[in-house]
């Protein structure tokens, strides 16, 4: 089966405060502090999935891309794979059989068993903040092969934000309220594994450490 890349975007928004730089973050209800981010579309560049992302997720119609910062490729261990293409999840490996359920672009899953040109993969959400951590929806089911892929390409931009702006606000996006916030650069709160890592792009352009102290 062919290997299938999913591309990702990032996009760090910044703005200049009296204090300094401060980064716009994201409270996720059940998972934690978050950068912005998402899954670029059948037909997107990654230019403008990464604008339509942080309109979605912040409320914030930004013109422009300041910078491009990198990619990173991120290949999946063994039994892991990430939905390529939305799909349907079928109760056998029979595109005839019960299939209410479907999954997303770029959803990560697991993988136990393939037959006939189907996979059957698990995707669960977890409730991970703040603890303890559980498992608070699961679908589990069949999909076609050419659906999954095991590869994400990630790209990274800086997107500058010029204006008036509250220090924070809800947004409802996926389903949930996100409480925005401004963060000073150089005093950042704990941010949600592996997002914390993607900080390395931000910091090398700023000229800070690669971990904020």
């Amino acid at each position: 089966m062919m290997s299938r890349i999913v591309e990702k975007v990032t996009g760090f928004i910044t703005r200049w405060s009296n204090e300094g730089y401060d980064l716009l973050l994201f409270e996720h209800p059940y998972a934690g502090i978050q950068i912005p981010a998402g899954t670029v579309k059948d037909g997107e560049s990654p230019e403008q999935a990464v604008l339509r992302e942080v309109a979605e997720e912040t409320g914030l119609v930004l013109p422009s891309i300041h910078r491009y910062l990198g990619c990173a490729e991120d290949v999946l261990p063994e039994g892991h794979k990430v939905i390529a293409e939305q799909t349907r999840v079928y109760a056998r490996p029979d595109l005839t059989s019960f299939n209410w359920a479907y999954l997303r672009k770029g959803i990560p899953v697991t993988l136990s068993r393939r037959s006939g040109g189907f996979s059957h993969v698990t995707y669960q959400e977890w409730d991970r903040w703040p603890d303890p951590q559980y498992v608070t929806m699961c679908i589990s089911g069949w999909v076609p092969d050419d659906a999954l892929g095991d590869t994400r390409m990630r790209h990274f931009f800086h997107l500058e934000f010029h204006g008036r702006s509250e220090k924070s606000w809800k947004v409802f996006s996926d389903n949930h309220f996100f409480s925005l916030f401004w963060a000073p650069l150089d005093a950042l709160p704990e941010i949600v594994y592996p997002q914390n890592e993607w900080l390395a792009f931000l910091y090398e352009l700023f000229c800070l450490p690669a971990a904020s102290e």
